[in-house]
């Protein structure tokens, strides 16, 4: 069988993250989206996304398909009622269409109109989503905790070393390569993932649960609070609490950053601080571009949502419910606003456009130290992102 993962109306929800990836390339937990699905499918599964980034993200067609809702995270018993559904149906919740079986004759057929033209069934259980940015880190607990299980079942963690002082050591893993030495390591009342040769120095105080993915590191001295996640190459330091980075993004210095989510190739300066809770402690309004304005989260607890590719400055100070966009340049003293656009540079003092050809030099150079070459393909979304984004930058 094949299958595809769709972004339904939560791309645009999710912005800024889905700028620059489908909705089902979001990490949550240790796995992305996708690779949760590709895990609890035994395939490769394939893209069918925005137009600009189907060249980075192709989507693969056969006589055949299954479409599968990628805000949605995978359980066996979604993936049986997936597996269930014949040629013709599709499946929906509360109005939500999770999964839908195809011929490749009736893709262009593939929204919601043209699906819900078919045959209806109806699924009754509970469904795990990302519908939101703050459902981002809100769900990381648990999705952590399934991917946990999941990567680990009847494997054989690598020995823990004895400088390292354990609590609930049943509920930690390390991956070949990974290395701890003089760190705490608390997993009583939640896992702790350790990937491929990624490292956690001396004096490292850890919370389960967290998730450190290949290559990431946690500098001398870090304090980690569950429910966090490092993805591969990330670097961190300082204080975090119920945070998740994408990937190649770094907090390497001291400073607090709490219930909150980076993109990829993302930077915070020295000793920046976010907050994530308000001095009178009322609900957090964060910046929708669906709506394009402030909406109520629910949340008492609510941090920063960064895109790829953005950056601050050292001792940047971030408000309660702060949304910036992509390649952003964020600097100087005092709060800057709690909704700051793609390709902006600037701060409390005032903001101006940040050039693409800028942007170009920077994430070139970001991207050789890891290996990566900066290419068309990621030029031509970021130029897409840039003149997406032109409206908000007007004012400047």
């Amino acid at each position: 069988m094949n299958y595809i993962l769709f972004d339904d109306g939560t791309w645009n929800d999710l912005r800024p993250l889905t700028f620059t990836r489908p909705v089902s390339e979001i990490r949550v937990g240790i796995l992305s989206i996708r690779e949760k699905w590709e895990k609890y499918l035994t395939a490769s599964l394939s893209h069918f996304t925005q137009d600009y980034l189907s060249v980075k993200y192709p989507i693969f067609v056969q006589e055949q398909n299954v479409l599968i809702n990628g805000s949605v995270l995978p359980d066996e018993r979604l993936k049986d009622a997936i597996w269930n559904l014949k040629v013709g149906e599709y499946l929906a919740k509360d109005g939500v269409i999770l999964a839908a079986n195809f011929l490749a004759a009736d893709l262009e057929l593939v929204n919601k109109e043209g699906i819900e033209a078919k045959v209806k069934v109806v699924y009754k259980q509970a469904v795990d989503r990302i519908a939101m940015p703050y459902d981002i880190f809100g769900s990381n607990d648990k999705a952590l905790r399934a991917d946990f299980e999941l990567l680990t079942k009847g494997r054989q963690s690598q020995t823990i070393s004895d400088t390292v002082n354990v609590l609930g050591k049943e509920n930690i893993f390390l991956e070949v390569g990974a290395k701890v030495e003089f760190a705490c390591l608390n997993a009583v009342d939640g896992p702790i993932y350790i990937g491929k040769d990624a490292v956690i120095m001396e004096g490292c105080l850890v919370r389960g649960p967290l998730a450190m993915c290949e290559h990431a590191e946690l500098k001398m001295g870090a304090k980690v609070y569950g429910a966090t996640t490092l993805g591969p190459y990330c670097k961190c330091g300082g204080e975090l609490n119920n945070v998740v980075l994408f990937g190649y993004s770094s907090k390497a210095h001291d400073g607090f950053l709490g219930n909150a989510v980076l993109g990829e190739w993302c930077n915070i300066g020295a000793d920046t601080n976010n907050s994530n809770l308000k001095n009178n402690y009322s609900e957090v309004k964060l910046w929708n571009y669906s709506s394009e304005s402030f909406e109520k989260t629910g949340l008492q607890f609510c941090g920063t949502i960064m895109g790829d590719h953005s950056k601050c400055g050292i001792n940047t100070m971030l408000n309660t419910g702060t949304v910036i966009g992509v390649s952003a340049n964020v600097f100087g003293a005092g709060f800057p606003r709690n909704f700051i656009p793609s390709f902006a540079m600037g701060g409390n003092h005032g903001f101006k456009e940040y050039r693409l050809k800028a942007t170009f030099e920077v994430a070139d150079l970001v991207m050789q130290r890891r290996g990566l070459e900066f290419n068309e393909v990621e030029k031509n979304i970021l130029t897409n992102v840039f003149e997406m984004t032109k409206e908000y930058r007007k004012s400047f």
